[in-house]
């Protein structure tokens, strides 16, 4: 009898429900009229109690901040999502209820918002602890400085170090005293932080007053002198706000009231004979303007005495002079920082873009250095690299798997391409360079006609890995994309190979014999012939890698290539014509040269462009043969 006996409790037990929060439904009963209708200077005290009932407590004001909650007509508060609604107090469904929902105003969501940030600090989960201090990063108030300073201590690092960062810019902004201020702001010093300099603007910022001597109560900033970067103009219109002076009157208006005031002959007690004299017309204007005959203004003479009466000063917005003086050191030395950082990121531009010109230069060193020939299709093997890397996008969904695919197939193809124009062309016209520079030149031209008539003249995407995607941040200024540092280590790599190849293998050994001397190597039964196509093919090869590489972050069109062959011409040729180093070296002065004069005058591309090559003419004047030429027979060839 006693079992089942107990069996039935528990039942009952478990299938009433759930019991109300008592404490939350006391403050609902005593506070429901200002929860239906809040007022923000009032409803501080009543979130305050609510949020400390406890998780139901929180819940409501959430909703109630989301304006999802909902008053019945017999005073039930329903927390409603959706088609859902349940009892704010129990959490138990409510069917069928169609409750009045409340709509508080901006600044009564502010006030909650402010309460559920300062409860989610202490919270035992990381992930609404971090949500919680960037809500505070984004919007803090002085409420939130409170809370962050009675939440316990942060056991996370990161999440320590960023309260840390928050609690100190909100003392900056919020804390009533001065020596705290002072204290967050030097603890800050030398950070570069967008949201520090942020909050160091507010307090360096000035207005500027006119009075008879220095006010003694103001944080004065500087005191202003007529001209320079305070004109008379600004002196006058300052006066003229400030209601010293009352407003201009300009010659031209002066006239003109003048002229509607004559009668007898006189303007304001004046004859109009003596208008003619300024300080007439003054006195005239004056007289009328005792009468009410025209509308008050000051005279010249009028705005130079009230600007000798007056003395002007830049005043700080932050009454603090210890804070304002803490806060301009924080600001220098932000801004040296700044100018360091951008330097730095100004080299990392300058590193890329030298990395993407060496690898589009280094096939014409190769081919240039040993064969002496002015191949102008390089560029279209760069386009034929980029175009094979798309066709094998195409055919493999896979990102990384396309792009490993792509960077071989590119080199055989573009490889392949090159020994056909070799076998085809540059072996007819050897030694004859106005020649084969034609010849290539209406190569280059068929070779894009023939593009466009495959691919059509639009431009075509060639999307890199999710992992290529984004860019390395080191911090607000200082960033490089992560496609231009996998092209820095592309280059970096195919130096280590090229070096390889050329001083590890037979290959090598023979396109230096042929470069030195090509009667020697051939009389040592090396086929110079065939050197020289493998030598042709080789840096044609290495174009087609460039393609893919460059076409990750430019448009894959059929001109890709004749956007590059200038830098890279003008890179062998700076750098010295056959040399790997020569190459390397042009590549980075090129690159970084390129950058300077974009970062001097970067509204204007072209004008970059004249001055490079302006550059140029003026370097091989003095260095002929580039950085590093190239010595011994192969540079008398």
């Amino acid at each position: 009898m006693i079992r089942p006996l107990i069996v039935l409790v528990l039942s009952l037990l478990f299938a009433l429900p759930a019991a109300a929060n008592p404490a939350l439904r006391a403050v609902i009963d005593a506070n429901l009229d200002q929860i239906e209708k809040p007022s923000r200077r009032t409803v501080e005290p009543l979130v305050a109690d609510l949020a400390a009932t406890g998780p139901e407590g929180l819940a409501l004001l959430s909703a109630w901040a989301d304006r999802s909650l909902g008053v019945t007509e017999d005073g039930r508060l329903l927390i409603v999502r959706g088609d859902a609604a349940t009892d704010a107090v129990t959490g138990q469904p409510v069917p069928g209820a169609d409750p009045r929902m409340l709509r508080p105003n901006s600044g009564v969501r502010g006030v909650i918002e402010s309460a559920l940030v300062a409860n989610e600090i202490s919270s035992p989960d990381p992930a609404r602890r971090a949500a919680a201090l960037a809500r505070i990063a984004r919007d803090g108030t002085a409420d939130h400085l409170a809370a962050l300073r009675a939440a316990p201590p942060e056991k996370d690092p990161a999440l320590a170090a960023q309260r840390d960062r928050a609690t100190s810019l909100l003392a900056i902004r919020f804390d009533p005293d001065p020596a705290s201020r002072v204290a967050a702001i030097e603890s800050m010093a030398g950070d570069v932080g967008l949201d520090f300099r942020a909050v160091l603007n507010p307090l360096l910022a000035t207005t500027r007053i006119a009075a008879a001597d220095e006010p003694a109560d103001a944080n004065v900033a500087r005191e202003l002198s007529i001209g320079g970067d305070f004109p008379r103009e600004a002196a006058v219109a300052l006066l003229t706000g400030q209601g010293v002076l009352q407003p201009r009157l300009t010659p031209a208006d002066q006239r003109n009231a003048l002229a509607a005031s004559i009668v007898d002959g006189t303007a304001g007690g004046v004859p109009v004979a003596d208008l003619s004299d300024p300080a007439a017309r003054d006195r005239a204007y004056e007289a009328l303007e005792a009468t009410g005959t025209v509308p008050p203004a000051a005279t010249d003479a009028e705005a130079d005495a009230a600007i000798e009466a007056n003395r002007f000063f830049e005043i700080y917005a932050e009454p603090d002079r210890a804070v304002t003086d803490a806060a301009r050191a924080a600001e220098r030395g932000a801004q040296v920082r700044l100018a360091a950082m951008a330097g730095i990121d100004l080299g990392l531009d300058a590193l890329s873009m030298a990395s993407i010109y060496f690898l589009a230069a280094i096939g014409l060193a190769v081919t240039f250095g040993v064969m002496r020939v002015i191949n102008m299709a390089h560029g279209e093997f760069i386009m034929m690299g980029a175009y094979t890397g798309y066709t094998v996008q195409t055919l493999i969904a896979d990102r990384t798997l396309s792009l490993v695919v792509a960077l071989p197939l590119a080199f055989a193809v573009t490889f392949g391409a090159g020994v056909v124009l070799y076998r085809l062309v540059i072996r007819h016209l050897a030694r004859r360079p106005l020649e084969t520079l034609l010849a290539t030149f209406g190569v280059s031209i068929a070779l894009q006609q023939l593009a466009k008539n495959i691919f059509g003249t639009q431009a075509r995407p060639l999307t890199a890995p999710a992992w290529l995607e984004g860019a390395i941040t080191v911090n607000d200024v200082i960033s490089i994309s992560s496609i231009r540092v996998a092209i820095f280590v592309l280059a970096l790599l195919f130096l280590g190979l090229f070096l390889f190849i050329m001083k590890r293998t037979r290959l090598g050994l023979e396109v230096r014999a042929v470069t030195q001397d090509p009667g020697m190597a051939a009389s040592m039964g090396i086929n110079p012939d065939r050197i020289a196509m493998m030598t042709f093919g080789l840096g044609s090869g290495i174009a087609g890698i460039a393609g893919v590489a460059i076409g990750l972050f430019a448009q894959v069109t059929s001109e890709l290539g004749q956007h590059y062959i200038v830098q890279s011409f003008m890179t062998v040729v700076v750098g010295g014509v056959g040399t790997i180093w020569g190459t390397l070296a042009g590549a980075g002065l090129i690159g970084g040269l390129s950058k300077v004069i974009e970062a001097l005058n970067p509204a204007n591309a072209l004008a970059a462009q004249t001055f490079m090559i302006l550059f140029i003419i003026i370097f091989i004047q003095f260095r002929p043969r580039g950085i590093i030429p190239q010595r011994g027979r192969a540079a008398e060839a």
